[in-house]
């Protein structure tokens, strides 16, 4: 029974380091609908900060990126049955994640806002939210946040596949207000022309026990190969001012954080 079992460790080894194979793709889930971080040009091609970033790692590991694009919530039932190898969506390391899959160190920190009309008041309480239509993507650190928090107090909480759809729907009158990431949120809406009239209020959220520790790179439950190689990928790309340069194509800030 030891033989088997280490010959089976040895297996799944094999299988580990067959990822990093010239010939062999690194298959990455993305939701490509999430401006600055992922979006679509008017080529069909997907681009923006996710993208450059999880190329410049496939470069740094020496592996081809296949991107795999799909809704949000479907990306970690996708990688448990193997469709991807990992997911680099802007998805947020949180403990309830990582009772699924396992996460890279973050490769940037975002707080949670929420935006409404420019010169709503909000109380710390959020007792004047009730009633108010509040949007959040399905299956996000603010869905969590909301189904939890703001829920019980009497706000309505409008889950959406996209933020693309919630902005459209907020546009309309069809919604009061949307509770985000900070950074996508400023500058996939409220920096735009859709935006105005909009403005951040309230407080940053940022509880790790709801909005996590930042954007991490997530793969399968026990999979430490691919793990190991991304960590070494996302230190030497920050090291040598390859992170840096794809940052200052989209934000004039640190992402990264502290």
């Amino acid at each position: 029974m030891r033989k088997i079992a280490l010959l089976g460790g040895i297996a799944l080894s094999l299988m580990a380091c067959s990822l990093f194979a010239a010939d062999k793709p690194l298959r990455l889930g993305i939701e490509a609908a999430y401006p600055p971080f992922a979006y679509k040009t008017p080529a069909g091609e997907i681009a923006g900060f996710d993208p450059d970033i999880g190329n410049a790692l496939c470069e740094q590991m020496q592996v081809k990126c296949q991107w795999v694009e799909q809704e949000f919530d479907g990306l970690i039932p996708s990688l448990k049955v193997r469709k991807v190898d990992a997911i680099l969506s802007s998805m947020t390391i949180t403990d309830e994640r990582r009772k699924s899959v396992d996460f890279t160190n973050k490769y940037y920190y975002s707080p949670a806002r929420l935006a409404m009309k420019a010169g709503t008041e909000v109380d710390a309480d959020f007792q004047s939210l009730k009633g108010k239509r509040i949007a959040v993507q399905r299956s996000t650190t603010t869905d969590r946040f909301a189904t939890e928090v703001l829920q019980p107090k009497g706000v309505v909480v409008v889950r959406y596949s996209t933020q693309n759809e919630i902005y459209l729907d907020l546009l309309s009158g069809r919604l009061d207000g949307v509770l985000a990431d900070a950074i996508p949120l400023n500058e996939g809406f409220l920096k735009t022309d859709s935006g105005k009239g909009f403005a951040f209020v309230g407080p940053d959220f940022t509880d790790p026990h709801y909005f996590g520790e930042g954007a991490g790179i997530a793969v399968r439950k026990g999979d430490t190969a691919l793990l190991n190689k991304l960590n070494d990928a996302i230190k030497a790309i920050r090291a040598n001012g390859k992170y840096q340069a794809i940052q200052s194509k989209y934000f004039d800030f640190d992402i990264y954080g502290k």
